[in-house]
């Protein structure tokens, strides 16, 4: 079995609810991780647009999740350490924490939940970028998921 992510605010590919988004409360998701391979010791999350106008837009990132993690629940601070020991990075809006779905009027966009499990934590002070996290992972990466909402605003 392979590594699985999802949230139970949508269901695959659907729409993500107004409550997750800048046009709500902005909350982040609840996420749950599943068939989580053996060795394990870390997860790091990365939520992003990658319909956004001038190239993927990061709306979330979190690292050193423990390896214990199965689940994090609706609503997490936007602090930069949570009270597990999980760091959070930088979004595009160069923020802590999260910031929901804010597409511009037009066509939906699809914002994707990337997990990545790690076979230890990367140990990095909060405030990474998407990139800073993407070099720092790269050589400890065991498996990956993936999990698909969308949203739009009309014209």
């Amino acid at each position: 079995m392979a590594l699985r992510v999802r949230s139970r605010a949508w269901k695959p590919g659907e729409t993500i609810p107004t409550l997750h988004t800048a046009d709500g409360p902005d909350r982040s998701p609840s996420i749950e991780f599943a068939e989580v391979p053996d060795g394990v010791r870390s997860f790091a999350l990365v939520f992003d647009d990658p319909d956004a106008p001038g190239g993927t837009w990061v709306h979330w990132i979190v690292y050193d999740l423990p390896g214990t993690t199965r689940e994090l629940a609706e609503g997490m601070p936007r602090s930069e350490a949570l009270p597990d020991g999980a760091r959070q990075g930088r979004n595009s809006w160069s923020e802590i924490g999260y910031q929901g779905p804010s597409p511009p009027p037009g066509k939906p966009h699809r914002y994707i939940l990337h997990l990545y499990a790690l076979s230890r934590p990367i140990g990095a002070p909060p405030g990474l970028t998407a990139g800073d996290l993407e070099a720092a992972i790269r050589p400890l990466v065991v498996a990956t998921a993936s999990y698909t909402g969308t949203y739009g605003r009309p014209k």
